[in-house]
């Protein structure tokens, strides 16, 4: 009896040390947190999140310049196993490989764990800065880009919408932030035509049975809403950055 209530409270620790942690991000996957750690990390920026391995199997995404590289952590009773390293807790973990940089095996590039990224993240209006950085850093101008990955969980940029009554597909420009999507005439509306409220969303996924390619239905209540994206990636990306969305609203984050 003592053994198993000792092995409970090892594992419950560990559980609540995994909760606490203010840059553990649960399910996020693989493509979403290269995408938080490129836009808005820096160099030595890192997460950890679950493993599609199996339930005691967690990846560790750390940005190192302009790629990010990620690394298998294992937890066991007595810790956290990675490599041939094993550290009770997490925080051992992090204090070792501030000093002891980690190795890309596939680059041979070395990285320090620097900044820890949270999880729980404001999520103010930074759009247009995240627009002037890539202009600075591509020499176009700010009113040519056309962004392509999630900034803080924000994304915006023109779809095809199916109509409600009538069934005829328009152009509509959408924005998405914090938990609203909005969509709009086109670009330069100020007032859109409607908000939908993400919390009252079930479900996000790649639609096959309406006559179009790069298509995705949002299901809520009172309809599911029809739409379409130029390509197949971008019609990816609006899905995973919407599933991510409805993902933080079911843990109450």
């Amino acid at each position: 009896m003592r053994l198993g209530s000792s092995h409970s409270t090892i594992t419950e620790d560990m559980s609540d040390e995994l909760e606490s942690l203010g840059w553990y991000h649960c399910d996020l996957s693989r493509h979403a947190a290269e995408a938080l750690l490129l836009n808005n990390g820096v160099d030595g920026s890192y997460l950890l999140r679950n493993s599609n391995e199996g339930p005691q199997s967690f990846a560790l995404s750390v940005r190192a310049k302009d790629s990010v590289k990620h690394f298998h952590v294992t937890r066991r009773e007595s810790g956290y196993v990675f490599g041939f390293n094993e550290f009770p807790t997490l925080e051992d973990f992090v204090k070792h490989f501030a000093n002891q940089p980690l190795l890309g095996s596939d680059t041979g590039t070395l990285m320090v764990l620097k900044c820890p990224y949270p999880w729980r993240v404001e999520e103010p209006s930074i759009y247009e800065s995240v627009r002037v950085h890539t202009a600075i850093q591509t020499g176009r101008t700010e009113n040519d880009l056309v962004p392509n990955a999630p900034a803080l969980g924000t994304k915006e940029g023109y779809l095809i919408k199916q109509g409600a009554i009538v069934k005829s597909w328009k152009q509509r420009w959408f924005t998405l932030n914090r938990y609203e999507l909005k969509y709009f005439r086109d670009r330069e509306c100020e007032e859109p035509i409607r908000t939908l409220d993400l919390r009252e969303c079930s479900a996000v996924q790649f639609d096959y049975s309406q006559d179009r390619v790069n298509c995705f239905c949002m299901v809520f209540p009172e309809r599911t809403f029809y739409v379409c994206a130029k390509t197949g990636v971008e019609a990816d990306e609006w899905i995973k950055i919407l599933k991510w969305k409805l993902s933080q609203i079911r843990k109450g984050r």
